[in-house]
């Protein structure tokens, strides 16, 4: 694998210079709450399928709606880069959210299609964590994982920001932690009334427990019926924001808007002529 030349395919896909087709493949989105440790999840898996899956990691860091820059840069920390018998197994890009309005940018489905129609047998999509936004993770990924963490006080979060509906598998990390049983407990119960609820599974990423099992699953995981519908409608959303954001006169509107004061409805007409 040439990962220059792969990393400038990638990015002539983000500027629109190369187009690509849908690829099938697995392509898993872990996502859930700032805080719960989602990063080290993504390293101790990494430690785990490697190298015997060549595994790409797309890190999507958010930029600033007002200036356009990213505002957590290079935020992904991998211990498993460290290890030569691994690392040439692993390709790892930060996405940045750009003009999306969600948390996950539309180009990140042709980057994980381009990187599975280069031969890696995994995608997984690290997601920032930043409530409801995230569910736009459905509509790029055809398996999601929601990571929680033990309680701050303040509920699931994952429930909060109606993810669970599109969980595929829900992992409680920091179990080692005091309250992370209460979390299993609680979202046991938020579950009862779902005929296909998603499995639960414990882990503590710093201490290794429960990511053997984990790693397993992830190569293996089923989609859930009930889930189907949701995806659907992520899917919806998102084909529709892209037309409204690749229409020609969409920054042009957005000026008049801030600087001249043009009212919603005139914009509106504006973009459908």
């Amino acid at each position: 694998m040439d990962r220059r030349q792969l990393a400038r395919q990638l990015s002539a896909i983000e500027n629109g210079e190369l187009e690509v087709t849908d690829t099938d493949g697995l392509i898993v989105a872990i996502t859930g709450p700032p805080g719960v440790g989602k990063s080290c999840l993504v390293d101790g898996i990494l430690h785990r399928l490697t190298p015997n899956n060549l595994v790409a990691v797309l890190a999507v860091d958010p930029t600033s709606p007002i200036s356009g820059g990213a505002l957590l840069g290079d935020r992904i920390r991998l211990s498993v880069l460290d290890d030569k018998t691994k690392a040439d197994s692993i390709y790892v890009r930060s996405i940045a959210t750009r003009s999306s309005s969600g948390s996950i940018p539309s180009i990140v489905r042709g980057l994980a299609s381009h990187l599975l129609a280069n031969n890696f047998d995994l995608v997984i999509i690290e997601t920032v964590g930043a409530g409801q936004s995230e569910m736009r993770c459905a509509a790029i990924a055809n398996r999601i994982i929601v990571v929680e963490g033990p309680a701050r006080g303040d509920g699931i979060q994952a429930e909060k920001a109606g993810l669970l509906e599109l969980a595929d598998l829900i992992v409680v990390n920091k179990s080692d932690m005091e309250g992370a049983e209460r979390v299993v407990n609680d979202l046991t119960v938020s579950l009862t009334l779902t005929d296909d609820a998603p499995p639960i599974i414990r882990t503590s990423a710093t201490k290794g427990d429960g990511l053997d099992e984990l790693s397993e699953m992830i190569l293996h995981l089923d989609e859930r019926v009930t889930s189907r519908r949701a995806r659907a409608r992520q899917q919806l959303l998102m084909a529709h924001e892209n037309i409204l954001i690749l229409n020609p006169a969409f920054e042009a509107i957005l000026d008049r808007m801030s600087e001249e004061g043009l009212v919603l409805e005139e914009a509106l007409r504006l973009l459908n002529e």
